[in-house]
């Protein structure tokens, strides 16, 4: 995520911390660059230009140019920046004193919507909240079908038109069965188009006039950059609208939407969308965005993800076992699974301090390719050489290869690894590595 505006924003901001005295022309410079890197990330014009002022007249005062770290000085001043520019603080939803909470969500055809409305429920229902999806989008054949199978993928209620033509009444109807089965938060998936028209809008303004919802939401593409933030305005001009969702934030890596989109809109980043699963769904924290485009990582969203994902009992045992020296390649299995459940190698990633500036990261994809390789070596095992890997010899590692659909040479190679991690885990369940608590430990 964002690693074009990671990596030149990183490298420019290097070169000042490395001068033992900054002058204004120093910083002039570096802001120049800062622009340009903005401007190729498809930040909005003005953003970059307001962006870049707002550093100069905190970075060339006399705190900064007078203290003993002037470099570092500005790094703060940008990271404030930073942070001030995607919306200072966190914004969830605040739930309605009265149940229900009403949730409209308006957007593009594409942009995510309905699968947005899946997300959003499933992060309610981890809150122990019932949830109601309303199919009020009319216009697209399979919008309907879409979100039933969503809900029921995720367990949640999902209340049909029932013939009704008119999407201004199903989410009436959808409200007034909402109070009357004590639902707590109902969220109302609305029709979009290719581009904006003014039926499309008409209809939605229609929609938020007779339902009065306590939050409007706008679905953006955070992909399609400028084009997001532009779509933004319009919508934030006709309907008002409280939050912004970014969908498919995990494949933007220039962050014009990211950085551009509240500036422009006035209306805050709520979520981003991080992935297809129903769980791919992050609070948006301005604060932790701007520490990982500057390369300093995330490691509160990292911990909170291994908090709500990793299984402390399952965690717990293994490491017992490697004080014990009884780790085996069915644990280092689990651990591979729990990363999975984290959202992968490359979001981990993401939110390691100082990944960005490593020159031999391994290509992400690559990183996946080679987890799924290992699961399957580890699969078409015994159960007797999953715990004793050295009763693997040559006929076993061909009969290993043969399941797997790998070479002998990736089986040998899993097993040297799999000696390595075991005695870096060991080190780091002894105290004497870096180890997060609660990590999955091969990561």
């Amino acid at each position: 995520m964002l690693e074009n505006i990671t990596k030149k924003l990183d490298s420019l901001l290097k070169k000042l911390k490395g001068r033992g005295l900054l002058t204004e022309q120093n910083i002039d410079d570096a802001l120049k660059e800062v622009r340009i890197a903005l401007l190729e990330a498809d930040v909005h014009y003005k953003v970059a230009i307001s962006f870049c002022e707002s550093v100069r007249k905190k970075a060339v005062g006399k705190e900064v140019l007078e203290s003993l770290t002037p470099g570092q000085q500005v790094v703060k001043v940008v990271w404030e920046e930073l942070t001030e520019l995607m919306g200072s603080k966190e914004r969830g939803i605040a739930l309605a004193s009265k149940p229900p909470t009403v949730l409209m969500l308006v957007g593009l055809q594409g942009s995510g919507k309905t699968t947005t409305a899946g997300k959003l429920s499933r992060f309610f229902q981890k809150k122990d909240k019932r949830v109601l999806l309303v199919g009020a989008d009319l216009q697209r054949p399979a919008a309907l079908d879409q979100l039933q199978i969503l809900g029921k993928e995720i367990g949640v209620s999902v209340l049909s038109p029932d013939g009704q033509k008119d999407p201004v009444v199903v989410a009436k109807n959808g409200i007034e069965y909402a109070r009357v089965e004590c639902f707590d938060v109902v969220i109302i998936d609305t029709a979009g188009r290719i581009e904006i028209d003014q039926d499309l809008m008409a209809e939605l303004v229609r929609m938020k006039k007779e339902i009065s919802p306590d939050e409007t939401l706008l679905i953006a593409d955070a992909m399609t950059g400028q084009v997001a933030v532009n779509v933004a305005q319009v919508f934030h001009e006709q309907l008002h609208v409280t939050g912004v969702i970014l969908s498919k934030a995990e494949g933007d890596a220039r962050g014009g939407a990211i950085l551009s989109i509240r500036s422009v809109t006035g209306a805050p980043v709520r979520f981003i969308g991080t992935g297809e699963k129903p769980d791919a769904l992050e609070l948006f924290h301005p604060d932790r965005m701007a520490s990982r485009i500057l390369g300093m990582g995330d490691i509160l969203s990292l911990v909170e993800l291994a908090e709500e994902k990793v299984d402390k009992a399952e965690a717990a045992q293994i490491e017992k076992k490697l004080g014990k020296n009884r780790f085996t390649l069915e644990d280092f299995s689990q651990q591979l699974k729990q990363i999975k459940k984290m959202g992968g190698a490359a979001k981990l990633l993401d939110m390691v301090p100082g990944m960005n500036r490593m020159k031999a990261l391994p290509d992400q994809d690559k990183v996946e390719r080679e987890m799924k390789s290992v699961e399957a070596i580890i699969s078409s095992m015994t159960q007797k050489e999953r715990r004793d890997p050295t009763v693997i010899n040559g006929s076993r590692r061909k009969r290993i290869s043969k399941g797997s659909g790998t070479s002998v040479q990736e089986i040998n190679r899993l097993l040297k690894q799999f000696q390595q991690a075991k005695k870096m885990m060991k080190r780091m369940s002894s105290g004497k590595g870096r180890g997060l608590k609660g990590m999955p430990m091969s990561f």
